[in-house]
């Protein structure tokens, strides 16, 4: 089956792909409230044997990992595919223009919880799995599609679910589809991606809120108390202060570097399309200057606060709050440790304010290819196949998925095909997914398949 064959095939089956996505979209799956999960896995069940893999639920001590596996012809690599099918909660749902499990097509995108993150982009791997398998020759490798389930709250059973696993997938490469395209629309294929730890601060003060009047400078105030603490955490520079929290960070190769600087650059319009007119603080490197360091940033540690509440239920009344919480972040570059940068936080706050709770969330490790490993530039090779210019590498994509378990524990170079658009909204409401790259990216995807077993 050649390119044009491909292209053929998802353009015969364009309206069936998107009722069956549609179908998928319609299915709840939030891995932090449990919402629509066991149904969700069986419906991921159903996917994989429909696009020609055998399916296999595997327990993993909470939300299941679904698998499916296709051999391809003896000796042909084999190649394991990533994704996941647990989704974000919906957020408000008054910000939402339609309903957030009930697909619907405005303008050339699919809208609702998941199209792009993750399910339409796993999705269209399947897809590709499924066209290669209509064709005379079939598949080129031996393909195992692995669907997590707790990709939204961190993975917390991955890694040690993959290791046991070991056999199973005694495999030669790992693909994965997420995220955004690069945010010049540039054809990408990621090396890696950062680590998170993510964890809220609670700052606990009166048993109730007191009048702001009669308890001023008598009743610790929780609030200041929280944002004297932020502020020892992160300079107004940006040089993050937590100390020992960079323990082992590894600095870019030679090659990485060049690979980044490759990167188109178009600061103003990157933030113009958020509604920016100015950049984080950041605390650039002496040869820096003006826009050089916009891609580094996304390879590079970070501290973010997501959120900061009084739990006051937006009343914002005259007084001394009872509580103050903070919910943070910090992304993690190569060679950073999540249970180190756990200790550095714990060490940090307790050293300061000794009575403040913190409540460690989502932890994943970076991952890390080289641009010289193996079918590097077999991946490549598949999306210039379907590219209108030639891709790039990119070190690091700037989010974080569990895919350490891959590199690190199963020792598999691993590449990233991001299909969804730029402003896919993930995480956010009306998440969506253009169309057309969904069903350019069935045929990437089976791309990428037919360069590394060598059919490209």
């Amino acid at each position: 089956m050649s390119i044009e064959d491909i292209k053929d095939y998802v353009s015969r089956n364009r309206a069936r792909h998107e009722q069956e996505l549609a179908g998928w979209i319609g299915v709840p799956s939030v891995s932090a409230t449990g919402e629509g999960m066991p149904e969700a896995a069986e419906h991921a069940k159903g996917l994989l044997a429909a696009s020609g893999l055998a399916p296999r639920v595997v327990e993993t001590g909470g939300w299941p990992l679904v698998t499916g596996h296709a051999p391809g012809p003896e000796g042909s690599p084999h190649v394991v595919v990533y994704g996941h099918y647990d989704v974000q909660p919906t957020g408000p749902l008054e910000q939402w223009d339609s309903p957030p499990f009930e697909a619907a097509i405005r303008d050339g995108r699919m809208y609702g919880r998941g199209t792009g993150d993750n399910k339409g982009q796993h999705f269209a791997q399947l897809l590709a799995v499924r066209a290669l398998l209509a064709s005379e020759q079939g598949l080129p490798c031996s393909v195992t599609v692995l669907l997590d389930g707790e990709e939204e709250i961190g993975s917390p059973h991955l890694a040690a679910t993959l290791a046991g696993m070991r056999a199973d997938l005694d495999a030669d490469v790992a693909v994965w589809s997420d995220g955004p395209v690069h945010d010049s629309y540039e054809p990408t294929v990621l090396l890696g991606v950062r680590g998170v730890v993510s964890f809220e601060i609670t700052v606990r003060g009166p048993d109730s809120a007191l009048h702001s009047g009669n308890w001023g400078n008598v009743a610790a105030n929780p609030a200041w108390e929280l944002v004297w603490l932020l502020s020892t955490m992160r300079a107004p520079d940006g040089r993050i202060l937590v100390e020992g929290h960079d323990t082992g960070t590894t600095e870019l190769t030679t090659a990485e570097r060049a690979a980044l600087d490759a990167l188109p650059v178009a600061p103003r319009e990157l933030l113009a399309g958020v509604g920016l007119d100015r950049m984080d603080a950041y605390p650039a490197r002496p040869e820096q200057s003006g826009d050089a360091g916009v891609n580094e940033r996304l390879a590079l540690p970070t501290f973010s606060i997501n959120s900061l509440t009084c739990l006051d239920g937006q009343d914002h009344r005259s007084v001394i709050p009872s509580v103050a919480i903070a919910r943070c972040d910090m992304r993690l570059a190569i060679g950073q440790r999540a249970a180190t940068v756990a200790d550095a936080v714990r060490r940090h706050v307790a050293a300061r304010l000794p009575h403040v709770e913190v409540a460690f969330e989502a932890m994943m490790e970076p991952s890390r290819t080289l641009p010289d490993a193996p079918y590097a530039q077999a991946v490549l090779d598949g999306v210039n196949a379907t590219a209108d210019k030639p891709a790039l590498f990119a070190p690091a994509m700037g989010g974080s998925l569990p895919i350490a378990g891959l590199t690190d524990g199963l020792g598999l170079p691993c590449y990233g095909i991001p299909l969804a658009n730029v402003d896919e909204r993930n995480h956010a409401p009306n998440e969506n997914f253009e169309l057309a790259r969904f069903h350019d990216g069935i045929v990437t995807a089976a791309a990428v398949l037919r360069s590394i077993g060598g059919a490209l």
